[in-house]
């Protein structure tokens, strides 16, 4: 184990200080003081007017901050939209905590939380239960593709946005149980809209099957999904119905929390 020197200096290697000197600047806008002047924040960032200015332009040209009419600077639109995102998904998953603690002790499967993301469903957290099936692959940040698994899907059956940035061309197969033709898809999705959940059996992972409903906020946007997964022969018969039953409910009752919260869009 590296000694505490060595880490600090392992650390400062990979530290890109204009980065840290940006977000230092970014940390003297809030409530009380949403403009500056570049005079009056290199004052109270005690740094160089020319870096305050650099680092400045910089942000505007990334979209992170504005120039007023006067010229002072204050924060734009995606600093405010990144961070209402984040806070609905640490809202989320403190909401959902309990009910996956219920899934995954009821039933002994694991119990999943997604969001949606550009490049797929990013699993923000998951509970294990007893039995013996560790899903390999499916972690807390894993990405996983919209048109399989449970989780997913039923995020991609609700969300018309999701569907248009999604289904652009051919999508890849994972196992022969996978759907991929897009009427057979589209249909599939339908069905899944139509009945408020989904149910996958061995379509993104050989002999595991799941059951997903998505959570929807405010104007119905998909927020999030919540999900069971584990041994595909746990997922028949009244077994089945009855984790179809606790997932519905638990999304509905996460939907009117969702629903709540600030707008994300």
């Amino acid at each position: 184990m590296a000694s505490p020197t060595e880490s600090d200096a392992h650390a400062g290697r990979d530290i890109v200080g204009a980065v840290v000197k940006a977000c230092r600047l970014l940390e003297h806008f809030d409530t009380s003081h949403p403009v500056w002047t570049l005079n009056d924040l290199t004052t109270a960032s005690r740094m160089n007017k020319t870096t305050v200015h650099r680092l400045m332009t910089t942000m505007i040209h990334a979209g992170w901050v504005d120039r007023t009419p006067e010229g002072s600077y204050r924060i734009a639109m995606p600093v405010f939209e990144i961070g209402s995102s984040a806070l609905t998904q640490l809202d989320i998953r403190g909401a959902a905590a309990s009910y996956m603690r219920e899934i995954a002790n009821t039933f002994g499967d694991t119990a999943y939380l997604m969001v949606p993301a550009g490049e797929g469903a990013v699993c923000i957290d998951r509970l294990e239960g007893s039995n013996s099936l560790v899903v390999a692959g499916i972690s807390i940040g894993s990405v996983l593709p919209y048109h399989a698994a449970a989780g997913p899907i039923s995020m991609l059956a609700h969300s018309a946005e999701i569907r248009d940035q999604w289904l652009t061309g051919s999508l890849p197969a994972y196992t022969p149980e996978t759907v991929t033709e897009s009427s057979a898809l589209m249909s599939h999705l339908e069905q899944i809209r139509t009945q408020g959940y989904a149910v996958s059996r061995s379509d993104y992972l050989a002999g595991v099957a799941a059951v997903g409903a998505p959570i929807l906020g405010r104007r119905g946007a998909v927020v999030a999904a919540i999900s069971v997964g584990g041994r595909i022969e746990a997922f028949e018969g009244v077994a089945l119905q009855r984790k179809i039953d606790t997932i519905v409910a638990a999304a509905a009752a996460l939907s009117r929390v969702a629903a709540a919260l600030p707008a994300t869009s």
